[in-house]
């Protein structure tokens, strides 16, 4: 299963670089189905994956004029703060067993990992669905864009999530960035997001093998090396919704296989 998984490790760079997003989708369910990694170090081990990726992503989207370092300031700022009080504070006092319904017991593990598979259900039906590939706006909503950042940050902290597949749509309707731009723009909140989570679990010792996190890196890197250039020359709109059907069987098979199996 692990060759499986470094193969697999190449589409979460793969759908970094063509959609500026969906990464942190790909790379926990990766991590605890194919690697067996705890879900709770799953989501430390998805911020430095997906984290580190996305910057190598950002540097081939700066030289293509796709980034736009305002709208990501004003998104990421707020967000940092979600995500360093949902990782560093709350997210630590929650218990491992929550509760028991007759002999089914609901624990921290599976709440993640249910929670994960209906965002990847949701994010997957809006993929799916046409989207307009530009908004016509007289400018950026700053403020707006900020109160989201924040609420994002929140799910990103507890789900180890970059939160791609949720920054896009964002910067499409709130900052009124083209679908390139936005690609590019969410990658550096992304690597900024996940930095800052990261470094928050390292400051409360979460155990982290850098050996297996930077082969899988690697693997991530030629993916979104692969999606950076595609998008030059491909319509990401185009790939969304082969990608929005991927994720959707994807959420799918997580809720059954924590419900049923």
């Amino acid at each position: 299963m692990e060759y499986f998984g470094y193969l697999a490790s190449v589409i979460i760079g793969l759908s970094l670089g063509l959609i500026g997003g969906g990464g942190s989708i790909l790379t926990i369910p990766i991590l605890v189905y194919l690697f067996k990694i705890d879900p709770k170090l799953a989501t430390s081990y998805s911020l430095f994956i997906v984290g580190v990726t996305a910057l190598s992503g950002c540097f081939s989207h700066y030289r293509m004029g796709n980034l736009k370092i305002k709208s990501a300031l004003y998104f990421a700022i707020p967000s940092v703060f979600s995500i360093l009080i949902i990782r560093e504070v709350i997210f630590l006092k929650i218990p491992n067993l929550l509760f028991t319904i007759n002999d089914f017991q609901v624990t921290k593990n599976f709440l993640i990992m249910i929670i994960f598979a209906i965002l990847m259900v949701s994010a997957s039906i809006s993929m799916i669905g046409k989207t307009k590939t530009q908004i016509h706006a007289i400018s950026t909503n700053y403020w707006q864009l900020a109160v989201i950042g924040a609420v994002i940050g929140t799910i990103s902290g507890f789900l180890g999530a970059g939160g791609g597949f949720l920054i896009i749509p964002a910067l499409l309707f709130f900052a009124k960035l083209p679908m390139k731009q936005a690609v590019g723009t969410s990658l550096l909140i992304i690597f900024i997001n996940s930095a800052i989570g990261f470094a928050g679990d390292l400051y409360i010792g979460a155990p982290i093998d850098y050996i297996f996190l930077l082969s899988i890196s690697s693997m991530a890197f030629i993916g979104m090396f692969i999606g950076t250039h595609l998008s030059k020359k491909i319509d990401s709109n185009k790939l969304k919704p082969i990608f929005g059907w991927f994720v959707l069987i994807m959420g799918i098979y997580i809720i059954i296989k924590e419900i049923f199996i």
